[in-house]
């Protein structure tokens, strides 16, 4: 009688192999994307090929030359990008409290890895002085494999 309990679940209790199969199937959703990235830098680090996505430009505008400035040094300082292009007088138009407003702003190209997007993202919300500052991202799709090389040489840490 206890070999015939131990194969047949009790009413209500589902089999051991439906719990293992689950567990199986949520270890592997929530760790799909470490191991997704994982590969593609081994399959990158093995063929020499750039894998799309590695990484990405982020926006960032600012009120004025000097604040632009002071931001793009302080990403560059704390290695969360490689370079950092300013561009100019770029006019503006934007609802703020319920009112079209314009302006004219600095525009920050920030090229770093797409890894550390996030907390380059929150190190500018840190220090910007806007109460929303632009920030955003594109991955970069292709690139020349040298420059690549340079942004990230131009990340690693001393």
């Amino acid at each position: 009688m206890d070999r015939l309990g131990s194969r047949c679940p009790l009413p209500g209790y589902p089999r051991p192999s439906v719990l293992v199969c689950l567990l199986i199937l949520t270890a592997s959703f929530l760790t799909y994307p470490m191991l997704r990235t994982l590969s593609l830098q081994l399959h990158s680090a093995v063929t020499g090929s750039y894998v799309s996505g590695t990484y990405s430009i982020v926006f960032v505008n600012c009120p004025n030359e000097q604040i632009a400035r002071d931001i793009a040094r302080a990403i560059l300082d704390k290695k969360l990008a490689a370079s950092v292009n300013i561009l100019p007088k770029a006019s503006s138009l934007y609802f703020w409290n319920g009112e079209i407003e314009e302006a004219t702003e600095i525009l920050l190209l920030i090229k770093t890895k797409t890894s550390k997007v996030r907390m380059l993202s929150s190190y500018v919300r840190l220090v910007h002085p806007f109460e929303i500052p632009e920030v955003f991202s594109l991955p970069m799709d292709q690139g020349d494999v040298h420059y690549l090389k340079w942004l990230e040489e131009g990340m690693e840490e001393d």
